[in-house]
Order: structure tokens, then C-alpha cells, then sequence
């Protein structure tokens, strides 16, 4: 079965909308209460390294995005660079580690729009969500953008209320609170949160996801990934800051809603419901660009037979690929359902940084021609992979391993079923 392309219909600022959508929630309202308890006052030195292996992972998914401008992101790299079994792999970490973070999200905005009721707002927010998503992906572009100008002028607003207390010396910066272990904090911690919040800043990969809905994709992907990645960083690392301040490291650590804290330690008490409502939109753009991108992924693994043919099928005249949205979000309807997933951050960072480092290693097969960055950048992004996993919590790395494991036992038993004329499989 052939299945028909998608449309290209995303520009620049849809692109970047998408991107920048899907990292803030899981950054700012998911990450940062776990990292502060690995890093404790290192917390912004786990933050910069992060980055650093966040960029370059950008910088070697922008250019293999620009030289493959079809949907699967990494999967699809690593399917024409490295070999089939490589793409699997990208792509079962990314489709079952962001299946698991759409929950994640959702359940998270339940959270904070009803408090005791969350699974329910969870799942009317998984069914609305799918349904844009459904409609169209300039729909579902447009809705990340109101959602995003919300989240971002309610966390705006907390962090110019807490530098002015800050400035004015109506807090105690750090919160007062007395030197705790949280700042007695070796590598392997400061290593430990910079996984965790990468898993906030990996949110660029949506734009490769989209790379066969985006216009100019040679020019416009590398400038959405970067810009995004830039954007993403600068907000997470001001609300990073402005939490540690108001708090410290130890109370944030412990904190369940670390930025309603943060409003209440400066007496912005108009801010909680504030920050609320930024918590409900982020997990919501964050939840509506998740489901696209795997979506979109579940697409192009359908497509090379690595997933059942059926999933492949692209709606004519949305133009979206309705089977695979539709089973993508009935699965996280069952997780909302069935399992609290909120604590699974490390376990699907580990899935993530797989897809990066095939990302890395299939960049490093370009040629220079092909290059708009020098080859040390996927050396470095892969090795920097590599560490982030290495220093995850013990548990995460186990649940992570098992969940590929049965992925690629499934493949072995089902490629001849599947995939009877791929001769890599």
C-alpha cells in the first residue's frame, strides 16, 4: 500500500510555534522540581549542559531534516544513513517514550485546571486535542500559538514579580532556607538533572517530526530547530532562576507545584491563579505538538512495514494521518485512564536520547557537501547522549530497556509479515 505524502503547509513561525509549544510544559512544570533534587544549587550548571548537548543534537537533526524533508524524524534518518534496524530503534524510543510523555502531560493539565479530577479533564483534553490534530496540522499549529502566548506571558509575569521582590529586598534570596544536602551535589548528580531536563528541551524534534508538512525545508527547518531550541532555553533558564531564588534549592526539590510555590514565596498571591492557567495551556501546547510528532512518526514507520500498513493511511482531504492520530490517542486515553505516568520523566528521556544518538551517528555519515555543521558536532552530540543515560536514575534505564527490548523482539518475529519486501529487515 502506497501511502500519499503530506502537505506542506507549516512556515518559520509555525514551525518554531510547534517546537517551542511542546518543550514549555514539560520544562518548566514537569522538570524542574527532580533535577533541583540531583543538582540541587547546581541546578542552572545542569541546565547549561543540557544545552549544550541539546544543540548539538539540533544542529545534526537540522541538517539531516534539510536532506530528508519527510515525516519520522530520526527513524527516517537512521532507516537511509545507517540501516533499517537503526531506524527501529529511533523510532519505537521516540513513539513509545512520547506516547508515555502525551500522558504525562495530560494528566498534568488535569491536574492543575481540576484537582481531584484530573483524570477526567485529562482524558476531554486528550479527545479535543486529537480532534485538532485530526483537522488539519495549520489547526493544529494555531492553537499551540494561542496556547503558547499564554503560558509565556504568565510565566513572564512570575518572573518579573519575583526579580522586583528579589531587587527590592523583600526576599531572601534563596528562600532562606539553611544549606541542605541538596547542595552537596557531585557530577554524577549535576549529570543526572542535565538528563532530566533535556527531556524539556527536546522538544526541537517535533519540527523534524513535521519535516514533510514544512515549506522550504532546507531553509526553514534548520532556522525553526534552532530558534526554538534558543527560545526554550532562555525561558526555562529564567524561570530556573527565578524558582531557586524564591525557594532554594532543597524547598523546590520537594515541591509538587514548584512555581505556584515560587508565586506564594513573594506574596503574589494574584499570581497562583496565574500560573494555573500557564500550567493548563503549556501541558496543552505540549500535548498537541506531542501528538502530532508521534503521530507523524507512527506514519513513517507504518509506511517501511516496521509498524502494521494500515496506520499509514493519510486522510485526503486533511491531508493528516488520521489512523495512526487516532490510535496514538486512544492509547494515551487508556494511560490517562489506568496509570498515573507522571514520574516516568527519566524513563522517557532514555528514549529520547536514543533517538538522538542515532540522530548523531546517522549524521556523522554526511558528507561534507551535505554538512552545515563541522563533523565534530554529532561526535560530540553522541558522546554527550551517552553520558546523559549513563547518569539516569538506576530505575528509569530498567523500564527503558525492557520497553525497547520487546520492541525489537516484536520486529524480529513480525518482519516477515510486515515487511516482506524490505531486504534489511
Amino acid at each position: 500500500m502506497t501511502s500519499a505524502p503530506l502537505a506542506r503547509r507549516l512556515g518559520l513561525v509555525d514551525a518554531v510555534t510547534l517546537g517551542l509549544g511542546s518543550m514549555l510544559g514539560a520544562g518548566v512544570f514537569a522538570a524542574l522540581a527532580p533535577a533541583a533534587g540531583l543538582a540541587g544549587r547546581w541546578l542552572l550548571v545542569a541546565l547549561g549542559l543540557a544545552a549544550l548537548v541539546a544543540t548539538a543534537n539540533a544542529l545534526s537533526t537540522a541538517q539531516l531534516a534539510a536532506r530528508h524533508p519527510v515525516a519520522g524524524g530520526a527513524y527516517a534518518y537512521g532507516r537511509a544513513r545507517l540501516g533499517s534496524w537503526w531506524g527501529f530503534l529511533a523510532g519505537w524510543g521516540f513513539v513509545v517514550g512520547k506516547t508515555a510523555s502525551c500522558a504525562a502531560m495530560a494528566l498534568t493539565l488535569g491536574a492543575y485546571a481540576w484537582p481531584g479530577h484530573e483524570r477526567s479533564v485529562a482524558l476531554v483534553a486528550v479527545v479535543a486535542l486529537v480532534a485538532i490534530d485530526m483537522a488539519g496540522v495549520t489547526r493544529t499549529a494555531r492553537a499551540t500559538r494561542v496556547l503558547l502566548v499564554v503560558t509565556l506571558l504568565a510565566l513572564g509575569a512570575l518572573v518579573v514579580t519575583v526579580a522586583i521582590a528579589a531587587a527590592s529586598g523583600a526576599l531572601a534570596v534563596g528562600g532562606g532556607a539553611p544549606p541542605t544536602t541538596t547542595d552537596d551535589v557531585g557530577v554524577t548528580g549535576v549529570l543526572g538533572a542535565a538528563g532530566l531536563l533535556f527531556f524539556a528541551l527536546a522538544g526541537y524534534a517535533r519540527v523534524a517530526t513535521l519535516g514533510e508538512e514544512v515549506r522550504d525545508p532546507a531553509r526553514t527547518i534548520p532556522q525553526a530547530v534552532m530558534l526554538a531550541l534558543v527560545g526554550a532555553v532562555t525561558v526555562v533558564a529564567a524561570v530556573a532562576a527565578a524558582a531557586l531564588v524564591a525557594l532554594g534549592p532543597a524547598t523546590l526539590a520537594a515541591s509538587g507545584a514548584p512555581l505556584v510555590d515560587t508565586a506564594q514565596a513573594v506574596d503574589a498571591g494574584w499570581l497562583v491563579p496565574v500560573v494555573g492557567v500557564a500550567a493548563v495551556t503549556a501541558s496543552g501546547g505540549a500535548l498537541l505538538a506531542l501528538l502530532a510528532g508521534v503521530g507523524r512518526t507512527t506514519l513513517a514507520m507504518a509506511r517501511e512495514g516496521d509498524l502494521p500498513r494500515a496506520l499509514a493511511h493519510v486522510d485526503a482531504r486533511r491531508r493528516t494521518p488520521t489512523t495512526a492520530t487516532l490510535l496514538v490517542g486512544t492509547i494515551v486515553a487508556v494511560l490517562v485512564c489506568t496509570t498515573d505516568l507522571r514520574g516516568m520523566l527519566g524513563a522517557s528521556s532514555a528514549g529520547v536520547l536514543l533517538y538522538y544518538g542515532v540522530a548523531n551517528a546517522a549524521a556523522w555519515t554526511m558528507r561534507p557537501a551535505e554538512r552545515i555543521a563541522p563533523r565534530w558536532v554529532p561526535a560530540a552530540g553522541l558522546v554527550g547522549c551517552a553520558a546523559l543515560v549513563a547518569s539516569l536514575p538506576r530505575d528509569a534505564l530498567v523500564v527503558a530497556g525492557a520497553v525497547l527490548l520487546v520492541g525489537l523482539a516484536g520486529r524480529a518475529l513480525t518482519g516477515g509479515v510486515l515487511r516482506p519486501q524490505d531486504p534489511a529487515a
